[in-house]
Parts: structure tokens; C-alpha cells; sequence
């Protein structure tokens, strides 16, 4: 147990995939916004980025290595698809909401890093908890700049009001620039900032 939570924490905080690896940064500009394209984007590529990394680690010895990265793609795309299909059927509008982002994982290069980097030389298990580690890290982020930018920029969280607004008799003025990309970038290089220096610093 205490060898599960070491990995994990090491994928999710000492080894982020956003914060130190400087990976998928794309796609968290994208869905940030507000907290829950966040949830679901990070719930995503949680499902692909675990279940990838288990098939891949499964197949390491059939799999030839000439084409090792064909397969790795196929088998990414075909989970991409499906947990595509699964939102747009349970959860249309934020479907409609998170747009391509959702198919784009199988271009994420945290997906694919883990399956060549990882999966492709270690066992089952670990393979499942360094996806679940990289992904929680990727969602950890995901859903902190969301919260940030949905708090801030209109006072509420998860769409229920937090903030009493100016508009409404209160006192908050949303901060409109968050809604803008930019804001995003300029958050997650803060806690990009903030993580290295607090490595640097740790005893």
C-alpha cells in the first residue's frame, strides 16, 4: 500500500505531467474555464491514459517494435472513441461544450508518452498506477486553474452562485479576462512557477 501511494505521488506531484513534464498544456488552456469541462476532460484522459497504459503493458511482448507506435495509436484512438461515444450519449451538452478536446487526447502526448515512455517496460500494475498517478496530476491542475478562472471570472462554482454580484445587488465584479485564454496560460505558468520553486526550496 505505501508503495502505491509513493508511485502515485510521485506521478502526481514530483513528476507532473503539466507542472514539470510540460505536457498537454493544449488541452488544459482549452477546457478550463470552468470546473466541470474540467472534471470531465481530466475524467477523459483518466479512462484512456489508465486502461492505454494497462492494454499496452498486457501486449509489451507480443507487440513487434517496429510498429510499436501504430499500435499504440490504434489501441489510444479506439479508447478515445469510445469514451467519446459514452459523453456525447450521458452528458451532451458538455459534449457539445468540450468540443474536439475530448477526441483530441489521442494526440495528447501525456497518453502516448506513457505508453512508450512506461508501459512498454514495466508490469501491468505499475503500468495502471503511473496512468492513474499522470492522469490525476493532469486532473489536479485541470481542476484548480478551472476553479480559479470559474470563481473569479463569474463568480460561481460548478454554476452555483458563490460570489454575490455587483449586477445583483453585491459586491463582486467578475473579472472577464479569465474567460480568455491567455488566463489560462497565465495561471498554469503561475503554478508551473510555484511548483519548481517549491522543489527548489524542499529539504
Amino acid at each position: 500500500m505505501r508503495s502505491f501511494l509513493r508511485k502515485l505521488s510521485h506521478s502526481i506531484v514530483d513528476d507532473n505531467p503539466v507542472a514539470v513534464q510540460l505536457l498537454g498544456i493544449c488541452s488544459a488552456l482549452a477546457v478550463t474555464k470552468t470546473v466541470a469541462t474540467a472534471l470531465v476532460m481530466s475524467a477523459a484522459l483518466t479512462a484512456v491514459l489508465v486502461a492505454s497504459n494497462g492494454i499496452i503493458s498486457a501486449l509489451r511482448r507480443v507487440i513487434p517494435h517496429s510498429t510499436r507506435l501504430v499500435l499504440q495509436i490504434t489501441i489510444i484512438a479506439t479508447l478515445v472513441i469510445v469514451t467519446d461515444q459514452i459523453i456525447a450519449a450521458f452528458a451532451p451538452a458538455m459534449s457539445r461544450q468540450l468540443s474536439v478536446f475530448v477526441s483530441l487526447i489521442i494526440t495528447n502526448c501525456i497518453v502516448l508518452g506513457r505508453a512508450e515512455a512506461f508501459a512498454m517496460s514495466h508490469g501491468v500494475g505499475e503500468s495502471l498506477v503511473d496512468g492513474l498517478g499522470n492522469a490525476l496530476g493532469y486532473g489536479l491542475l485541470l481542476t484548480t486553474v478551472g476553479a480559479v478562472r470559474e470563481l473569479l471570472g463569474a463568480g460561481a462554482l460548478l454554476g452555483q452562485r458563490v460570489l454575490p454580484l455587483v449586477q445583483d445587488g453585491g459586491w463582486f465584479e467578475p473579472l472577464a479576462i479569465l474567460h480568455l485564454p491567455p488566463a489560462g496560460f497565465f495561471l498554469i505558468a503561475g503554478f508551473v512557477w510555484l511548483l519548481q520553486r517549491t522543489r527548489r526550496v524542499a529539504p
